[in-house]
């Protein structure tokens, strides 16, 4: 089992930008060559919901409200997943994780980061 670690979250104004990082203590590139990453978030009073994903050969994937603003990438050398995440939103405000298929299925996450978008 790979521990996947979420940061990068803050406070910043609507309209600006942050770029979160999932990186994991062992087993990274492994990880990140065999299974599909995704990033989810949650807001207070909401379901936890698919943001982005990316496949083992690169394929990448968001839902509707972050097409267009949001890119997911990894570095298999940094052994790392980003999202960056452009023209950000009040309604993006959120505690954001990143997880891996079998995580999601036995429903185990981390600690995940907050993101605050707000004036």
């Amino acid at each position: 089992q790979v521990q996947l670690v979420e940061s990068g979250g803050g406070l910043v104004q609507p309209g600006g930008s942050l770029r979160l990082s999932c990186g994991a203590s062992e087993s990274m590139s492994t990880l990140l060559s065999h299974f599909t990453i995704s990033w989810y978030r949650q807001a207070p009073g909401r379901q936890r919901l698919l943001v982005a994903y990316i496949t083992r050969s690169g394929i990448t994937g968001y839902s509707d409200a972050v097409e267009g603003r949001f890119t997911i990438s990894k570095d298999l050398a940094k052994k790392t997943v980003f999202l960056q995440m452009n023209d950000l939103k009040p309604e993006d405000t959120a505690v954001y994780f990143c997880n891996d298929d079998q995580g999601i299925k036995r429903d185990s996450w981390g600690q995940g980061t907050q993101v605050t978008v707000s004036s």
